[in-house]
């Protein structure tokens, strides 16, 4: 059963579908694997045992019923721990105080398990999702799996290390300034942050309001689709996927995405870029000429949004939170209603830029971060906490404030042996172009398949 646990989610569903393995015998390795080697990590705030033993149960009955167990059947999913899960504390990586319990499952724990789905946990992040480290002073740091000095990335750190680590074929996060697309570039796997309100947020612990978003942890592009197509309650786009990018155009922002750029990341990337042009992908410069505007509004948005749903426990409790979210939420609070409303016109006049830009493209490609994994050691101290936040969601910001699709996908590994992301963002409600770029992209190559060392 070993051989499940870096298999692709769709691969997963094959074989339990197809009758040769039973959902109960593939939950029940994955669960042991979790119970093995996540001491080593951390990436679990809660496994869920005897729930997702259950749940393969149920899907075993319904094949021998005759009954459709649905496209992800007893696929092992996790669930990033701000995610409502009926009879689950939803814990947010914060305080025990700020701890609650859920009397109902989120809507889109609802479309996985009608989606055959089975809840093997739920994972660690940074506190309250408001940080890139997953550094967290009350649950304990997530590492990543390619070298456990260093962060996974975050917020979504917990969900992207299970799903590099083979504990689970595909993971939910959330996605405020980059949580998904961050942890997925420096832990070597794919993730989708989807347009901006295509995935219900309901049942979800808030960041910022009109920032957030949620969207899957995958392997691969081609399982990104998949669980994109059930979070979002639309047909699936595999075909629009595997159609291949000949003619299609590749827009390539050098100015602002491709500064200050770390060598090697630089490198890989544009090796990424002719990879994609040797698919028959016409390469193209383009320019937005107020890109580096993005990451400022954005960042003036997060931090009033966030303060204005902390600020009762701020006020009652504020001792409670971990110094570096504490110092943010504190910022948020002394920014002016005038300074808010500038930067929300800012947002409306960026967007409009970048969906001007894409009108004479089809895609944009960038590196995901400037840099690659950041050791951990030092990274919960305030002043590191917020250099690094400004660092990592330098590029994925600006798909945050427009709203538009964006997917990393691995695309190189540094000397050190660690991963390096390629960012792929496109026109709203698009995904399917962006899972197309990216498919055809590992379609050609390999670094998707490679798998950290645990032992």
């Amino acid at each position: 059963m070993e051989d499940l646990w870096f298999a692709s989610a769709s691969e997963i569903a094959r074989r339990i579908t197809g009758r040769s393995v039973t959902a109960v015998e593939v939950a029940e390795a994955f669960l042991k694997h979790i119970a093995v080697h996540d001491r080593l990590l951390n990436s679990f705030l809660n496994v869920m045992t005897d729930q997702a033993l259950d749940a393969a149960q149920r899907v075993d009955d319904a094949l021998r019923a005759g009954r459709p167990p649905g496209p992800l059947a007893g696929v092992p999913v996790a669930v990033k721990d701000l995610i409502d899960i009926a009879g689950m504390p939803t814990t947010a990586g914060a305080h025990r105080r700020f701890h609650t319990m859920a009397h109902e499952d989120a809507p889109v724990v609802t479309r996985l398990r009608d989606a055959g789905a089975i809840i093997v946990g739920k994972t660690g992040l940074h506190e309250f999702a408001y940080g890139v480290t997953n550094a967290n002073p009350h649950a304990g740091s997530v590492r990543n799996p390619w070298d456990r000095s260093r962060t996974p990335g975050g917020s979504s750190g917990g969900s992207a290390a299970a799903v590099a680590a083979g504990f689970c074929a595909a993971a939910l996060g959330s996605d405020t300034g980059g949580s998904i697309r961050i942890p997925a570039s420096l832990c070597g796997i794919t993730g989708l942050k989807p347009t901006y309100g295509t995935v219900p947020t309901s049942g979800v612990v808030p960041l910022s309001w009109a920032l957030d978003h949620l969207g899957p942890l995958t392997r691969t592009a081609s399982d990104a689709g998949l669980l994109f197509s059930v979070l979002a309650a639309i047909p699936r786009p595999a075909e629009e996927i595997g159609r291949g990018i000949a003619g299609l155009r590749i827009g390539i922002p050098r100015h602002f995405f491709w500064e200050e750029l770390d060598p090697e990341v630089e490198a890989a990337c544009r090796q990424a870029v002719g990879t994609l042009a040797a698919q028959g992908a016409a390469v193209l410069d383009v320019v937005i000429p107020h890109a580096q505007d993005a990451g400022a509004a954005a960042t003036l948005i997060l931090s009033v949004e966030a303060a204005a749903y902390h600020e009762r426990r701020l006020r009652e409790h504020g001792e409670a939170f971990g110094e570096d979210v504490r110092a943010k939420l504190d910022r948020g609070l002394f920014v002016s209603a005038v300074d808010y409303i500038l930067a929300q016109r800012a947002r409306a006049f960026l967007t409009r830029e970048f969906i001007q830009t894409l009108r004479g493209i089809d895609v944009l490609v960038t590196p995901t971060t400037i840099t690659p994994a950041a050791p951990l050691e030092g990274s919960d101290q305030t002043a590191s906490s917020l250099a690094m936040s400004q660092e990592y969601t330098r590029f994925t910001y600006p798909f945050n404030l427009t709203g538009l699709p964006a997917l990393s996908v691995p695309c190189g590994f540094t000397a050190q042996g660690l991963p390096i992301g390629l960012q792929i963002a496109g026109r709203p409600r698009d995904e399917a172009t962006v899972l197309r770029v990216g498919h055809t992209y590992q379609q050609v190559t390999e670094w998707h398949l490679r798998r950290p060392t645990l032992d």
